[in-house]
């Protein structure tokens, strides 16, 4: 392995396990992964990425891809191969009269809300500004935006993607089309995504916050929270939560998002406010970033992480009140159970449209489990775990791919649903001899044989 040539035509930084900052550079949001990459390169550009993937595969190196946020499932590190990081890519450039935003793979969403928040935009991407954009788009993109503006996906017009075998392609509507539909929730198994295009709305406003109860309204407030949000507009995406406050006390909590014209979300959240009696009441009008940023201190940098996520078409009150009962088993106060329904003009998109195909799907729960002692690791992992099995007489037996953990094959290709067959012909195309495979992996078979 001539580490030495590489180098030296590499323009950003490459880390060895013997450097000075290679244990900062492997470091990733979620501290339960901890692996030792043989090479990391801390790429600057599109060139930096063909050097680091012919490298790679002239050098038979096992090969991760790291964007530049979250990461629950630790798949952006690898042991022993070479990680391809993308993090030092951030850029994002706005055309503000065609409102089409060209962002880097290693940007987060926080830097794109702080560019296109100047010009009154927003791109429909995620509910925490230190999420990575890649990773989000690539499993579908849910949002706060959803149900107004569609997924990331439905937003995405174009993608430079540098393939296994170190080419530099555009995939869009009229490029490379077969590899944009696959882009489009087919997770980061056909190539490393260099730049995404999107298509931007004017969002600057946003009425939104927390609504806090105690839990022992929990059933109550989340029946209540499900039937209100059957009749809502699309400007209207809100999700539940099942929490502890900063005291450790156990909430339930409801956060809104409107992003139309606010006198009529005032009168639109006015149901929705007045059930009950909430011990906290923060709904403000507020900037499009600080709604994408309040959520922010509930997922802080170097806790311990392990997901889980099932979709189900209803939520039934006998769901609810198993989902309620595993949240109140919950060890961890910095543990929480999130309720998250989509629907609105996402689910108006045919499944066959994108690579994502749960669009009939609108509730995500989401059972994370979140601590910070190592020895604890099995008690709240087998929480997670447990609630996935609570709910299993309830799901579609189906998953949302950016919450998947390590998990077994099969449950993996239930993210894909009934668009697997044709994903796995689309990777055969793109990458054959499964390069890219430390993601939730596709195996790369001719649609007949995926079949």
């Amino acid at each position: 392995m001539d580490i030495k040539s590489f180098r030296s035509a590499f323009h950003g930084k490459v880390f060895e396990p013997s450097d000075v900052g290679y244990n900062e550079a492997r470091q990733i949001w979620n501290a339960s992964v901890s692996k030792h990459p043989s090479v990391i390169a801390q790429c600057t550009g599109v060139a930096d990425v063909i050097a680091a993937v012919n490298f790679a595969r002239a050098n038979n190196l096992l090969t991760a891809i790291r964007g530049g946020g979250h990461n629950v499932g630790g798949r952006a590190l690898c042991d022993d191969g070479l990680v391809i990081d993308l993090s030092p890519m951030r850029s994002v450039f706005v055309d503000a009269a065609t409102r089409r935003v060209r962002v880097q793979g290693g940007a987060t969403l926080g830097d794109i809300d702080r560019e296109t928040h100047i010009f009154g935009l927003a791109v429909p991407c995620g509910i925490v500004s230190k999420t990575g954009i890649g990773g989000l788009t690539l499993g579908g993109g849910v949002g706060w935006l959803i149900r107004k503006y569609g997924m990331s996906i439905d937003n995405l017009l174009s993608s430079q993607v540098v393939t296994a075998d170190g080419q530099v392609l555009t995939a869009s509507f009229s490029e490379n089309d077969d590899l944009f539909w696959a882009l489009r929730g087919g997770g980061g198994n056909f190539g490393v995504v260099t730049s995404f295009e999107f298509q931007a709305h004017p969002v600057a406003t946003v009425l939104g916050g927390l609504l806090l109860y105690p839990r022992e309204m929990a059933i109550d407030v989340i029946r209540h929270f499900r039937d209100y949000m059957a009749s809502v507009p699309d400007e209207l995406s809100a999700y539940a939560a099942l929490l502890h406050g900063p005291d450790g006390s156990p909430l339930v909590g409801v956060i809104p998002c409107y992003c139309g014209n606010l006198a009529d979300g005032e009168r639109i959240l006015q149901p929705l406010r007045q059930f009950g009696s909430p011990i906290v009441d923060g709904i403000q009008a507020m900037p499009f970033p600080a709604m994408q940023s309040l959520l922010d201190p509930s997922f802080p940098d170097g806790n311990q992480n392990y997901w889980k996520s099932t979709l189900q078409r209803e939520l039934s009150d006998d769901a609810i009140s198993a989902i309620v009962e595993h949240a109140n088993r919950l060890s961890s106060p910095l543990s929480l159970v999130v309720l998250e329904y989509y629907g609105g003009a996402a689910g108006r998109v045919l499944s066959e449209a994108t690579a994502f195909p749960h669009r009939n799907l609108p509730w995500d729960i989401l059972f994370i489990a979140q601590w910070t002692d190592p020895a604890q690791t099995n008690i709240h992992r087998d929480w997670a775990r447990s609630g996935e099995e609570v709910l299993r007489p309830f799901s579609a037996n189906a998953h949302l791919l950016s919450a998947l953990d390590v998990e077994a094959e099969d449950v993996i290709n239930t993210a894909f649903g009934t668009n697997l067959p044709r994903l796995a012909a689309i990777k055969k195309k793109y990458d054959p001899t499964n390069f890219f495979c430390v993601n939730q992996n596709i195996k790369p078979r001719s649609q007949a044989d995926a079949a």
